[in-house]
């Protein structure tokens, strides 16, 4: 087992959904520029993750997943807690060290608590 899949074991995931891909904002663009995540990966010649092809993400607002400075991550977290690929996708955040978003039902400050207490 690596570090990361070390920090995400006791994350469950819940619930069941054949949702398809997930939404992500680009960094550095405005608050309506999303992207899909898989397009960004198709481009850069790396193999989408599968668990990807179940998240609940996928259908819902992605603003939600990235909201703006102080804004609410209830909504993304909300939708993480029922998804089944909470841990795979936490662990992508870690290994990846994505600093935007809400991934695997954390936020990167929560992400980055996680990191400091396992070290």
């Amino acid at each position: 087992m690596n570090d990361v899949e070390g920090l995400v074991q006791v994350l469950e995931p819940i619930g069941s959904t054949g949702h398809t891909g997930v939404a992500v904002e680009e960094p550095g663009t405005t608050g309506g520029d999303v992207l899909d995540l898989r397009l960004l990966l198709e481009d850069s010649g790396e193999e989408v993750p599968d668990w990807q092809e179940r998240a609940l993400c996928a259908q819902t607002d992605p603003e939600a997943f990235f909201p703006e400075k102080g804004g609410s991550t209830r909504e993304a977290k909300r939708i993480c807690s029922g998804c089944e690929v909470r841990a795979e996708c936490l662990e992508y955040a870690l290994a990846q060290d994505e600093r935007f978003g809400i991934w695997g039902g954390l936020s990167e400050r929560e992400r980055r608590r996680l990191r400091r207490a396992a070290v």
